[in-house]
């Protein structure tokens, strides 16, 4: 019987690991989209209302982290 239950608690935390790491990918997608949001902001209003290039620069310098520390992956859709 209990090796039932070690099969059964064995399954259980395999579960719940895979779900925490796609709650974790999720959440690297959402960031990488709010960065590259905040780059494409950062750079219209650049070019069309006057921003400046330094605000373009540190939502770049920003997304390059991400990369650096997640990947491109979620950049791709």
């Amino acid at each position: 019987m209990s090796g039932f239950l070690d099969k059964a608690k064995k399954m259980a935390e395999d579960t719940m690991n895979t779900g925490k790491q796609k709650v974790e990918e999720v959440q690297v997608g959402r960031d990488a989209s709010a960065l590259l949001k905040k780059l494409g902001a950062a750079y219209w209003t650049e070019q069309r209302g006057g921003g400046s290039h330094e605000e373009v620069t540190r939502a770049l310098a920003a997304l390059d982290e991400h990369v650096a520390k997640h990947g491109d992956a979620a950049l791709h859709g």
